[in-house]
């Protein structure tokens, strides 16, 4: 049987809960990027989209603690983790608005 950690969730699903959340916070961080800098190829060098990107990591650890996840227990190793993940679904999904040049 899995262990459950102080909030009553196992490891297995805590970890399914932030990869989710980390991946879904990506994409809605590219489409919102999309919404607010467009799509056209100068959007590409725009700052605001990477300034989204940053609000949807920094807002997700609110959402976590909201979820059920214990962050306090979060090591340096989880951080870099969400950050990535929630980077790296940006950017693929970011990347795929800008080349077909969507009008979102």
């Amino acid at each position: 049987m899995a262990t459950e950690t102080q909030t009553g969730l196992s490891s297995h699903i805590r970890g399914v809960t932030v990869t989710t959340l980390a991946c879904l916070a990506g994409i809605a961080a590219a489409v919102l990027s999309g919404a607010v800098v467009g799509t056209s190829p100068e959007a590409a060098t725009n700052q605001l989209a990477v300034g989204i990107l940053g609000a949807s990591v920094l807002v997700q650890f609110p959402v976590l603690r909201a979820v059920g996840v214990d962050v306090n227990g979060f090591g340096a190793k989880d951080y870099i983790y969400v950050v990535f993940m929630t980077f790296a679904l940006w950017f693929i999904t970011f990347a795929i608005l800008l080349t077909s040049g969507v009008q979102i």
